[in-house]
């Protein structure tokens, strides 16, 4: 996914129906990420966009001590990622943090966000308790905090994050990769099955009955 290109698809809800099927390196290794972006109501039923982006063009910075933050989409330490278009203006970074490096970095309190580590281990200060397995709450920027002991994270780890401008993250003796992402609230009910995601279930069981007419691509 970050190594070869991103691909990034804004299917509305009555448009299109989709298929990918990503390839690895020669030995059929990588790292794969799907993101699913909520449209608001008013967004739903518009025209499917497609975007094909190659690794090259998602820009990189790099800070002194090491950390490199590739930003895909969004607004990040003077770069801005090549995804464009989704109504929730998301930031969307892949973060690595050097071996015993701790970094603050910071998140607007007006969003809503979530990392997920994928390579290494560290620790984000300032967790509540864990909920489920390899799955934590954490608040951001230390308010809120359910508990004043860091938070141990490691590889497949989600982190949910509460009210606050900012986290802080300690590499462990690997140093960590993870992904960052946040976006605006859309502040709208949402009714989910499978694929489709619309407002109320009444909307969803039409969406359904469409599907099995053969009615739901519209175009």
């Amino acid at each position: 996914f970050f190594i070869r290109r991103c691909r990034r698809a804004t299917s509305a809800a009555g448009c299109i129906l989709h298929q990918e099927m990503p390839k690895g390196d020669e030995r059929g290794r990588m790292h794969g990420f799907q993101l699913w972006a909520n449209l608001p109501r008013s967004l739903k039923m518009t025209d499917p966009r497609y975007q094909d982006i190659h690794a090259a063009e998602i820009p990189e910075v790099v800070d002194d001590d090491g950390t490199r933050v590739r930003v895909v989409a969004g607004d990040f330490w003077g770069k801005r990622g090549p995804v464009e278009g989704v109504a929730a203006d998301p930031r969307y970074l892949d973060v690595w943090i050097p071996p015993r490096v701790r970094k603050t970095i910071p998140v607007e309190s007006s969003r809503h966000a979530f990392a997920y580590v994928f390579a290494g281990n560290g620790t984000f200060r300032d967790a509540s308790a864990p909920q489920g397995v390899r799955t934590d709450r954490v608040s951001a920027g230390g308010r809120d905090a359910g508990s004043e002991s860091p938070l141990e994270t490691g590889n497949r780890s989600l982190v949910l994050f509460d009210s606050g401008d900012e986290i802080t993250v300690q590499a462990g003796e690997q140093g960590m990769r993870f992904l960052l992402v946040s976006g605006q609230p859309l502040q709208e009910p949402v009714a989910w099955q499978g694929p489709i995601v619309m407002n109320t279930q009444e909307e969803l069981q039409r969406a359904y009955d469409e599907l099995r007419r053969g009615t739901f691509i519209k175009r």
